[in-house]
């Protein structure tokens, strides 16, 4: 029997527990159309205030996930792995992990997403590479992952179609943050492409969706409890998000700072610590490597001897990219025309960021939507960002903006020296990896 959506919403907005068939219903409806979109972001909001139960979530997971096909990747011959993270800025770790991994035997079909909130998206990155095909066709997507070992696509129409358009909806509803959805979204695409083991990158911080270790501790648990108890062994690594992750934010800039990454040229950052741990989780949970120090051993050496990057440059030509892009990709990203340097406005020490904010003014620049139909300008951003804890000197480029204007660079740099805390005693140094949940 058919539910009427209006009574699905009605009894979540009211805190009601829904059965598994009205959710599927509804799901179905989703993917379907035959639900509009105000009913989808009223059906978000309630579920945003109400919450849903262990196997509410696992329902709604499951019928996202059936909603379309699911990929059978038998006659590969590699563990079929994958890694998500839940968004942060300057998070671009998927893209020098997935052929990190590949590059030590592991087969990785990652089906990534658009910027959502204040967050970069993989696939607006990725679409700053001239060519590069973010929806291959099926054949081709196989073939890339038989071949290279990894492929770095969007949702196809028939992979978890509800949560594709669900996506769109929360990304402008302030829907967001929701742990139900977050961990239904994720998951439905992660279940659909037939994966064998998962890791998640849960962020925590004042750039992140969860700035409550708490609260990120109970995503994370959710995550992991759905997704094994899908059948797929799954575990999260807690990550700081209180400054960006890498030295720079902005579509084109990250794409650029990837290229550097494989080249070896960020080696003891904070992000080569990232993206070494998640390499390292990922081979042990495949059975590559017996535990994290072999696993990142083995990571390290991909990298180092360049068959990493080697791989990435194969992945982008086999998707339609240039030949030659990691040789040269300045002939190719195409830069903004205007760059402003963001000057220390005293002596002392980065203390902290507000990085949210920060996420903010890359889409107010262009870099990101605040409408699903938005075009991006792929140029715009934010390089050479120095880390927290850096000592500078008064008049100091700490990291310069790339507008596509005058005003709008001079505008955005202003704002980005206020979203900068200066004192004068050296911040306490930290980890970015926070905790493991199995």
């Amino acid at each position: 029997m058919t539910v009427v959506p209006q009574e699905v919403i009605r009894r979540k907005r009211n805190g009601e527990r829904l059965e598994a068939a009205d959710i599927a219903s509804f799901v179905r409806g989703l993917s379907e159309g035959s639900i509009s979109e105000g009913q989808v972001a009223a059906f978000a909001m309630a579920i945003w205030f109400s919450g849903m139960s262990r196997d509410e979530t696992v329902a709604l997971t499951l019928a996202m996930r059936d909603s379309g096909e699911t990929l059978n990747w038998s006659g590969i011959g590699r563990p079929i792995v994958d890694k998500h993270s839940t968004g942060g800025v300057g998070d671009n770790v998927s893209l020098m992990l997935a052929p990190i991994v590949a590059a030590c035997g592991l087969a990785v079909p990652m089906i990534s997403g658009r910027g959502l909130g204040h967050t970069g998206g993989t696939l607006d990155k990725l679409e700053s590479i001239p060519g590069y095909d973010i929806q291959p066709s099926a054949a081709l997507f196989r073939k890339t992952v038989d071949e290279v070992g990894c492929a770095i696509i969007g949702q196809t129409a028939n992979l978890a179609p509800a949560d594709k358009r669900l996506y769109a909806i929360r990304d402008v509803t302030a829907t967001v943050d929701s742990v139900p959805l977050i961990t239904a979204s994720i998951l439905s695409k992660k279940l659909a492409a037939g994966l064998q083991s998962l890791v998640l990158d849960v962020k925590v911080g004042n750039g992140s969706f969860m700035s409550d270790a708490g609260e990120a501790e109970v995503l994370a648990r959710s995550l992991v409890d759905v997704a094994n108890g899908a059948g797929v062994r799954t575990s999260a690594l807690l990550t700081d998000m209180n400054e960006p992750l890498a030295d720079a934010a902005g579509n084109a800039l990250e794409i650029w700072n990837c290229v550097a990454f494989l080249k070896g040229e960020k080696s003891g950052t904070r992000l080569e610590t990232v993206v070494l741990a998640f390499a390292a989780e990922m081979l042990v949970a495949a059975g590559v490597a017996v535990d994290p120090v072999a696993g990142e051993a083995l990571a390290r050496t991909a990298l180092e001897k360049g068959a990493a990057l080697e791989r990435f440059a194969r992945m982008v030509h086999a998707l339609g990219g240039p030949a030659d892009f990691v040789e040269r990709p300045g002939q190719y990203l195409v830069p903004a025309p205007v760059v402003r340097p963001v000057e220390a406005a005293r002596d002392g020490y980065l203390q902290c960021c507000r990085t949210r904010e920060l996420g903010m003014a890359v889409i107010a620049l262009g870099g990101g939507r605040t409408h699903p139909n938005n075009r991006i300008d792929h140029r715009v951003g934010f390089a050479e960002l120095k880390p927290l804890g850096t000592r500078v000197v008064k008049g100091e480029p700490i990291a310069f903006v790339h507008a596509a204007d005058g005003n709008t660079g001079e505008r955005t740099r202003q704002e980005l020296m206020a979203l900068y805390t200066i004192a004068d005693a050296q911040p306490e140094a930290r980890s970015p990896i926070l905790s493991r949940v199995i």
